[in-house]
């Protein structure tokens, strides 16, 4: 088990000796490898679409003249959201591709499924694409770092809101049954302790589900005044739409991984999604708001030239385009020292970046014991035709 490992090898012995250049797994004179797994296809293939936005990102900076005089060569393979997918696709890019790290994996079940063997391998895993509360302890993941703020930290900002908003109301939490469903549940439970039993009532899904209708009309006969949908685009979609429906119109969040306009909201029907709250890092680049905002124009011709055709209201898309600015930091910042060791080591010392495709106040830092690259977001509700920020930037301490 993880916890054997960890005990039986200090973090320097998991990682392979400092090396320079060339002499690093995966790192040529030319080129450094880099591995990714994305659902492509699949139950969550919305999401998978970060993927596409990443290898685009790294296309321009190859065009650009790659980083240090080295092109990046991101190799991305697709697991379909299954975690025995996932495990081929990660041994082939370790043992067969001898990527030099694996950097923005997708999806709690896969990430899940491979990391005993990464740490084994002494593989660092960047950035991976989980808010899974485990993934932030850094002694039984001392080889990862995240790029979601923690399901743990946003269940417990919507918890805080709705119980500010709806006080002593009941809720209605539809969740898929796994790590990414559960921590947001338990993030209301530890938040309304007691009050949890009396006032919040869940119901659960398997991703493999044809259709969550049934959970959200039982939802609704709770007599809920508020729905909190914990899961994936698809069955967000599908949850927004039945409410709609039946007529039940609950104070309706989303959470994060679902809450594209392209990829939950327009399937949903953007009528029926009027008044969705989600919380996110991310400026929407649909929105007029950002019309003249240096980073949405600089985005909007990214996507023209290396993206053409896409639907830009897809946050998927500019969520992979973010994580693909990370990256290039975090390599910037190895400089010639590409050794597995270096590159953890600077993606635990990002500071105070500033991203522009980020919302105002956001801001990525990390260290030894905050291996996350987000740590704040902020809420938002859907107008009919665009997202409306309410509320500061918050974080786990904001009330």
């Amino acid at each position: 088990m993880l916890k054997k490992l960890k005990f039986a090898l200090p973090l320097a012995l998991l990682l392979a000796s400092p090396a320079m250049a060339e002499n690093a797994p995966g790192v040529t004179a030319t080129e450094i490898k880099v591995g990714g797994v994305f659902p492509f296809s699949g139950p969550a293939s919305v999401i998978g679409l970060v993927g596409r936005g990443v290898l685009a990102y790294v296309q321009s900076v190859n065009d650009r003249g790659g980083i240090n005089g080295r092109k990046i060569n991101y190799i991305a393979y697709d697991d379909a959201y299954a975690p025995p997918k996932a495990v081929e696709h990660v041994r082939k890019l370790v043992e067969g591709d001898e990527v030099a790290f694996m950097f923005g994996q997708l999806g709690t079940p896969g990430n899940t499924a491979v990391a005993k063997y990464l740490i084994g391998k002494g593989v660092p895993a960047i950035g991976i694409v989980s808010g899974s509360n485990k993934f932030t302890n850094t002694t039984d993941y001392p080889l990862t770092t995240t790029s979601l703020v923690s399901f743990d930290t946003e269940g417990k900002i919507y918890a805080k809101y709705l119980n500010k908003t709806l006080p002593g109301k009941k809720y209605a939490i539809l969740y898929q049954n796994d790590d990414l469903g559960k921590d947001y549940v338990n993030a209301f439970k530890a938040n309304m302790r007691d009050e949890f039993d009396k006032r919040v009532t869940v119901a659960a899904y398997e991703i493999a589900d044809p259709t969550v209708d049934s959970q959200v009309v039982n939802l609704k006969a709770s007599g809920a005044e508020a729905l909190l949908v914990a899961g994936t685009p698809k069955f967000a979609a599908q949850a927004i739409r039945k409410a709609d429906e039946i007529g039940w119109k609950p104070l309706l969040i989303v959470n994060y991984p679902s809450s594209s306009v392209g990829g939950t909201l327009k399937p949903a029907g953007l009528d029926k999604s009027v008044g969705v709250v989600a919380g996110t890092m991310t400026k929407d680049p649909t929105d007029t708001k950002w019309d003249n905002d240096p980073g949405m124009k600089a985005f909007r011709v990214f996507v023209d030239k290396y993206m053409p055709g896409i639907d830009i209201s897809d946050t998927n898309y500019i969520f992979g385009y973010t994580q693909g600015m990370i990256l290039e930091q975090i390599l910037k910042q190895c400089g010639d020292d590409l050794s597995r060791e270096n590159i953890l080591k600077q993606a635990k010392n990002v500071k105070d970046l500033v991203l522009p495709t980020a919302l105002p106040g956001v801001v990525v830092n990390t260290s030894q014991a905050v291996n996350q690259d987000f740590t704040q977001m902020r809420l938002q509700r859907w107008t009919g035709t665009s997202w409306d920020q309410f509320s500061d930037v918050l974080d786990a301490k904001s009330e």
